[in-house]
Order: C-alpha cells, then sequence, then structure tokens
C-alpha cells in the first residue's frame, strides 16, 4: 500500500503580500472539522496567523467537529462560494469516505472545490506509559503479540470513525493479526485526554498534538505508519523494520488540503491558492510544522490539488476495503 509522494514545494519566491492577494475585504472564515486541540486545529491556528498579512483580512476559524471530519466537510460544502470560505480537510474525508458510505451527505468530486494541498505527515503510535509499564509493552512488536493474546484489551482512540487513524489501525489488526480495538472520537483532543488518563492505551495518529506528551515521557513513541523511519524521529521505525509481523508492505502517508465550496468562482480559487503558497512559503511557516512532524507541500494550481485527489482515490479505495472500515 503506497501512497504518492506530495508536489513539491514550488513558490518560495512569491512577494509576502502581493497586491493582488490583497482583495479579499470580508474575514475568511477557515473550517477547522475537528474539535480545538487536535493536530489539524493546531495547523488551522498556524495558517490563521499567517493569512491576515497577505489575503488583507483577518481569519476566523470555524471548529465544526464530528463524525470523523464529515459535519465540517459538509458545513464546507454548503458555505458561502463567494471566496470568503475554505477548510482544512484530509485524505480520508477527501478521498477515503465515497468507499465507506453511499450515504453521505455531499459529493466530495462535486460539492467541494480544490485550492491547495498544505501539508502531508506520517501518523505516529503512541502508548501510555504507565499502560505499558503495566503490560510489559517495550516496543510495536511486543504491543502487537500482546494485543493478538488478549484480543480487544489494547483499546487505540482516534480522531473518528474514517480517518486516517481507523482505516490504518484496522490494515494493521488485518494484516498482522493484531486484535487492537478501535475506540472513535469527535476529534483528536478528546482522545488525547483519554489517552494521557490512562482511558485508553494508545493512539496512533498524526504527529502535531502528540509530540509535546511524547517530549514530556507521558506517551512512548512506538512507529510510524509509513515505510521508512521519519527524518525527525530517526530512532522511532517505520513499518519496514516490522515484516515479521506482516506489516512490511505497510506504508500510510496522510496530508491536508484547503477546500472551498464547490462552485467558488476560479479567480477565488487562484487568489486562495496563491495566498496559501505564500505562507508556506515562508522560513517561519516551514519551521513551525517541522517539529511537529508535517511537511510543507503545496499545489501549484488548484487544477494540480484535483490531479492529486484523483489520483489518491483508487490508493485509499484498496486502504478501505482491507481496512473494511465503514462510516455508520
Amino acid at each position: 500500500m503506497t501512497l504518492r509522494r506530495s508536489l513539491i514545494l514550488g513558490a518560495a519566491t512569491l512577494p509576502l503580500a502581493a497586491p493582488a492577494l490583497r482583495a479579499q475585504a470580508r474575514p475568511l472564515r477557515l473550517v477547522v472539522p475537528f474539535p480545538p486541540g487536535g493536530a489539524v486545529d493546531l495547523l488551522g491556528r498556524i495558517m490563521a496567523e499567517k493569512l491576515p498579512p497577505v489575503i488583507g483580512s483577518p481569519v476566523i476559524i470555524e471548529n465544526r467537529g464530528g463524525a470523523g471530519g464529515l459535519i465540517g466537510a459538509d458545513y464546507l460544502a454548503k458555505g458561502d462560494k463567494d471566496g470568503t470560505m475554505i477548510g482544512l480537510l484530509g485524505v480520508t474525508i477527501l478521498c477515503a469516505f465515497p468507499f465507506m458510505s453511499n450515504r453521505l451527505p455531499f459529493n466530495p468530486r462535486t460539492d467541494l472545490a480544490p485550492v491547495s494541498q498544505i501539508t502531508d505527515g506520517a501518523l505516529m503510535c503512541v502508548v501510555n506509559a504507565e499502560s505499558a509499564r503495566r503490560n510489559g509493552w517495550t516496543d510495536f512488536r511486543s504491543l502487537i503479540r500482546w494485543s493478538r493474546a488478549n484480543p480487544d484489551q489494547v483499546k487505540m482512540g482516534s480522531s473518528g470513525t474514517g480517518t486516517a487513524s481507523h482505516i490504518n489501525i484496522e490494515a494493521i489488526n488485518a494484516a498482522a493479526n493484531a486484535k487492537i480495538l478501535h475506540v472513535p472520537y469527535r476529534g483528536g483532543g478528546p482522545a488525547i485526554t483519554d489517552t494521557l488518563a490512562g482511558t485508553i492505551d494508545m493512539m496512533f495518529d498524526v504527529m502535531p498534538a502528540l509530540m509535546p506528551h511524547v517530549a514530556s515521557g507521558k506517551f512512548l513513541a512506538f512507529a510510524v505508519s509509513s515505510h521508512e523511519p521519519l527524518s525527525i524521529l530517526p530512532n522511532v521505525p517505520g513499518m519496514k523494520d516490522f515484516a515479521d509481523l506482516g506489516l512490511g508492505q505497510h506504508n500510510v502517508v496522510t496530508w491536508n488540503a484547503v477546500m472551498a465550496p464547490g462552485g467558488t468562482p476560479a479567480e477565488h480559487l487562484n487568489r486562495l491558492n496563491a495566498a496559501i503558497r505564500n505562507i508556506a512559503a515562508q522560513p517561519d511557516f516551514i519551521e513551525k510544522l517541522k517539529p511537529l512532524g508535517y511537511g510543507t507541500v503545496v499545489s501549484d494550481t488548484p487544477a494540480k490539488m484535483g490531479e492529486l485527489i484523483a489520483a489518491e482515490m483508487p490508493v485509499w479505495e484498496r486502504l478501505v476495503q482491507v481496512s473494511g472500515a465503514r462510516l455508520e
């Protein structure tokens, strides 16, 4: 299961505040389809800090959590089409949800308009340090083997049903004959809270909101979902190290995209794409994301973002089939 490598960042020479980008008069509403405190929310807040000088207006974050991001995505799909509304949507909403339900309240291909990719990154497996000590989990291999002997006793929290975290763990369960129980939450923040408390044992999720708790020692980092280790965490193994568990070909890399309501005119999409490329080329934006495990990757044009979505859909269709994940 190999995912595409992202489009290369190509806007390093964009001026900080080009006049063409200042046509924005009303506030720009940025929909985050998860509650505050999770990784996507953190990304949204960094963007909301960097965009106003570029577009010439404030940015208002609207957290619309629930259903693995489906509620927020639906809200965006039905939103204003005048260039004053964008959202941060992950790869699973755009490329996996259509294969997980025949009853989506919107069509991701027609009711949402691409603006640009903004990040990519892998999922990281963390476990509650006390749970690990109590159960003798010293690494990812021992965790998987313990779960086989104790079905459904390892509880993994995610930001919701149908998220990359959910699909990833079900694919791992299937490939490794693991018996980890998926526990969906309304967002990453609540799942982190319960993992810190020991109510659940682990998470396999995007890195930004998890890293501080790894640094504090409350979480132990056991693995990343990509085939290779990440350069920022060279001592945390990738899936290639677990070929003996059946995971040698497992490779899940996620990304986030900036989208607008379907029907937003092309001139607004192009302007917003230019603004995203502008902030993504700023060194301090890149540096703020690096320690969190996010790479900064943008699309040259909205059309290129659309091409990426089309290319990724069959990849995630296969992942959904392997995982058996469904939206109720």
